[in-house]
């Protein structure tokens, strides 16, 4: 099975602008998140996908490989696809790993690279919910499984809800999940899921992953014991370094 990671980085974040090129311990945000993605052992080829030219220099400066894509892609999962339309090797799926995780663990991207046997259109990752802070976080995407581990459903609200019992009961009553926004795509999925247009669910929640299920492709989820630890701000640039290099 060939497998290529692509972590796309723009330059432009709204919240956290250059973000991918900030100082974390002496490596930069991107550098960190290339080093961990390429110890994936399941993955034939990592690249970087970018909209900036200070990125694509960087990535070259500490030996990684990266493509130059459009700036006004709307969402990482587009410029995932142009980036391998650009590449030109063949591959029977990428896996879209976030660019701002600088700490992200090789395991959870084996874990989802585990099921990818070409019956797969597309898989994510989900992690069991152990807290009511992140049950009723409508910034956690919660996400509803069927008896084979695929999605029914993702929600910023906290779903489903147990009647007849006390919301503090909840996940004493019921097993939640949340999503780990990690993807995996089949080329030939890939190729039609970016084409299409902008749905109802997704414009409700917010949720592109959304536009894919409204449209009938199927999504496996893999449950991993792993956390993630993304940085969308300068304050969550600081927990993660506190937690992980202090």
């Amino acid at each position: 099975m060939q497998i290529l990671g692509i972590i796309p980085a723009r330059y432009a974040s709204t919240r956290f602008p250059a973000k991918a090129l900030v100082d974390i311990g002496g490596k930069s945000m991107i550098q960190r998140v290339y080093e961990q993605a390429i110890q994936a052992d399941r993955l034939s080829k990592v690249i970087v996908a970018t909209d900036d030219q200070r990125i694509l220099d960087h990535v070259a400066s500490f030996g990684g490989e990266a493509v130059m894509t459009s700036v006004d892609h709307q969402s990482g999962t587009d410029r995932c696809h142009e980036a391998f339309m650009s590449i030109g090797s063949h591959f029977d799926y990428v896996i879209n790993i976030q660019g701002d995780e600088p700490f992200i663990s090789p395991e959870p991207i084996n874990e989802l690279a585990s099921v990818l046997d070409l019956s797969t259109e597309l898989a994510t990752l989900v992690k069991i919910i152990d807290s009511e802070d992140l049950l009723f976080n409508p910034n956690v995407p919660k996400v509803v499984l069927n008896a084979r581990q695929e999605v029914l459903y993702f929600s910023r609200q906290t779903i489903p809800y147990l009647r007849g019992q006390e919301p503090a009961d909840w996940l004493k009553q019921h097993t939640y999940y949340k999503h780990i926004g990690i993807y995996a795509y089949r080329i030939d999925v890939l190729s039609k899921i970016t084409s299409l247009p902008v749905s109802s669910l997704e414009k409700a929640e917010a949720l592109e992953q959304l536009r894919w299920l409204e449209n009938g492709f199927r999504i496996r989820a893999v449950v991993t014991t792993d956390d993630s630890h993304g940085v969308d701000t300068p304050d969550d640039l600081d927990k993660v370094t506190k937690k992980f290099l202090s």
